[in-house]
């Protein structure tokens, strides 16, 4: 059966970033064939495989252009019957992947009885409602008849398989089509301009180029951005700061929406009439991430802090920082003007164990992450009783901004209400 031509593995330089990738989970036993299925996948060698169980010890992403998803990105995880302290760490890491996937493969090699571990997590992954394919391994030799009578009773409740060998890569054609076939079933971010603008709309983007700008591009939120916007037919007008000023007032007509970089909240609303609607990508990047409100309601806290407190300033990627980093100086800097100069921070990526409730978090844009692996973060902390807000919303609060910065909002009144 012929492939189809619209398979990419362009090289990763070249994709979209793992954050607008949806993420493909792979998962199963030590030694079901995780590693070789991704390699069939590809139709290369991607991953490193080995008879030796346990091989694949961190998740490790490769990426896809897949018919019907857009970009995806395939996750090789550790052995779900992995043991000892580290197999109990990898497991964690599997956990973690698995929380905030938008599709799963479960493998299990066809020459051997189902495990009750395997078992176990997949009925626990079918009940979670997410696509969900099973990948068969070892289909060069007959399937062991107690896993025959399991796949037997699998499709009566609606899940099907797929027979891969990986030796000679057959079968990776039909994984794939399969897991285009359930891509309806997926849940896909929305644009970060969905219900605010229509075609022929005019948008002011306001982009400064500080020292803080990375060399030769914008940052992902601009980006994604320009892109949406245009896919939406409107009209684009990009400037600096600098020139915001009399390009404003050149227009024949207001902008629909001005979008800023959060940093220059306060010039920016200076340089334009008061009653223009104006927000910033951060705030967008909030909303399109899915826990906008759960990060509205996080500004409560801003009231009750209490001196003495900690802040953790959360970043999702890796940056160079600046003289004047947003993370380490600006929001410090006003924080301790507006709130209290007694509150102790810590710029991280990684959140202590002994955070509580009375602790804050300011969290940066999530442009680096998927919008449910954003989310599985929110929830996480907010079920913990621990506030959190994000750059953009901090920086509208202190700017006097709010709730002019996401007035606009269709789901304004919602997320307003009772909030400061």
């Amino acid at each position: 059966m012929q492939d189809s031509p619209q398979l990419s593995t362009t090289a990763p330089t070249l994709q979209s970033p793992l954050s607008e990738s949806a993420s493909i989970v792979v998962v199963g036993l030590r030694n079901a064939g995780k590693s070789s299925l991704i390699n069939t996948l590809f139709e290369k060698d991607v991953s490193i495989v080995s008879p030796v169980p346990g091989t694949t010890t961190d998740p490790v992403s490769r990426k896809m252009e897949l018919p019907g998803w857009g970009p995806v990105a395939f996750v090789d995880t550790a052995g779900i019957d992995d043991e000892g302290d580290l197999g109990r760490k990898r497991l964690e890491k599997t956990e973690s992947r698995l929380a905030v996937a938008a599709a799963y493969i479960f493998v299990t090699a066809g020459n051997r009885p189902p495990e009750p571990a395997e078992e176990a997590l997949l009925n626990r992954l079918h009940g979670g409602g997410k696509p969900l394919v099973l990948a068969i391994t070892h289909a060069d030799i007959p399937i062991n008849t107690h896993k025959q009578d399991w796949l037997n009773s699998l499709s009566t409740r609606g899940i099907r398989h797929v027979l891969v060998d990986n030796s000679t890569r057959r079968g990776g054609a039909d994984l794939r089509r399969s897991l285009s076939a359930l891509a309806q079933q997926a849940v896909f971010e929305g644009g970060p301009l969905d219900g605010l603008v229509s075609e022929g709309d005019h948008l002011l983007l306001v982009v400064p180029i500080d020292l803080a700008a990375p060399k030769g591009r914008l940052i992902q939120p601009q980006v994604e951005t320009i892109r949406n916007a245009l896919d939406k037919d409107c009209r684009l007008t990009i400037v600096k700061e600098r020139e915001l000023y009399e390009t404003y007032r050149s227009f024949r007509e207001r902008p629909k929406l001005v979008i800023t970089d959060s940093q220059v909240f306060s010039k920016v609303a200076a340089d334009i009439d008061p009653d223009q609607r104006l927000t910033s990508f951060s705030i967008l990047f909030a909303r399109k991430k899915g826990e906008l409100a759960a990060l509205v309601r996080g500004l409560q806290s801003l009231t009750r802090f209490k001196a003495g407190g900690r802040v953790f300033v959360m970043e999702a990627c890796s940056h160079h920082r600046g003289a004047d980093d947003i993370a380490s100086v600006k929001i410090p800097r006003l924080f301790g003007r507006l709130v209290t100069p007694h509150a102790h921070f810590q710029t991280v990526r990684q959140l202590p164990e002994d955070i509580t409730p009375e602790d804050l978090v300011i969290h940066c844009a999530g442009c680096m992450m998927t919008g449910a692996a954003m989310q599985h973060r929110l929830k996480s902390l907010e079920a913990k009783g621990i506030p959190v807000t994000n750059y953009g919303l901090f920086l509208a609060w202190a700017n006097g901004l709010l709730p002019r910065a996401i007035e606009m909002l269709p789901e304004f009144p919602a997320l307003w209400e009772g909030v400061l």
